[in-house]
């Protein structure tokens, strides 16, 4: 059985992960034209590379179709239920760092903290008749996160898109959602609250538990595990 290594098949998070591994002595390359989605592998005999949106690496990694992935750590914790019993994070690779967050709009002032939004969100349901909204894509993440630190009287609605844009639009009154800069944030009037980062990702090689864990693949994992240079 060949090790099978998914990697994101496009942009720069692609272009860093090819670099990560050069550095290392493996070297990726991808094949054909780009909507073929092959590589090959140089410098591990019997890896074989497999590229595939970043989202969907960690349905592969939780299915046990592939052995191992690279992917955004944030997108591991929200699409993979009990995710350490289903795959094991082996190393941080240092690019692709984003801040999942908490953010409100800057003209309410008396809101900086996650008890601040707590005490927000009971008067609006109180005025309102109805919770606070939260518009964002990551509602496993934030749910457990927002219960975890005592805020209640919200609810999710989920956007798959222009999250920012929900506060101006009136979709939503707060919003969770990846950023790296905060320049969108600022630009659309909404501040971070200052306990309110929920998740710091960044890109991520994972094991899977579940995948076919033969001879053949154990020793690839092995060998491969020596040139990174990390623990098996």
């Amino acid at each position: 059985m060949t090790l099978r290594l998914a990697l994101p098949s496009k942009g720069r998070l692609m272009e860093k992960t090819f670099e990560w591994f050069a550095e290392r002595g493996v070297r990726l390359e991808r094949t054909g034209s780009e909507r073929q989605y092959a590589a090959r592998a140089e410098g591990i005999e019997g890896l074989q590379p497999v590229l595939m949106s970043a989202s969907e690496i960690p349905r592969e990694l939780a299915a046990g179709r592939v052995h191992l992935g690279v992917t955004g750590s944030d997108l591991v914790r929200e699409q993979i239920p009990d995710w350490e019993r289903k795959v094991e994070a082996l190393v941080p690779m240092g690019f692709g760092h984003a801040d999942l967050v908490i953010a409100v709009p800057e003209f309410w002032v008396d809101v900086d903290t996650l008890d601040d939004l707590d005490a927000v969100a009971a008067a609006f349901r109180a005025r309102h008749g109805h919770r606070l909204r939260i518009a964002t894509k990551y509602h496993r993440l934030v749910r457990e996160f927002l219960r975890a630190h005592g805020v209640a009287d919200y609810r999710l609605v989920d956007s798959q898109g222009a999250t920012e844009g929900t506060v101006r639009h009136g979709t939503a009154e707060a919003i969770a959602d990846i950023t790296s800069t905060g320049e969108t944030l600022r630009a659309n009037h909404l501040k971070v609250l200052s306990d309110g980062t929920v998740h710091r990702s960044q890109a991520t090689l994972f094991r899977s538990r579940m995948a076919a864990w033969d001879e053949a693949a154990s020793a690839e994992y092995r060998a491969l595990c020596e040139r990174l240079g990390i623990d098996p």
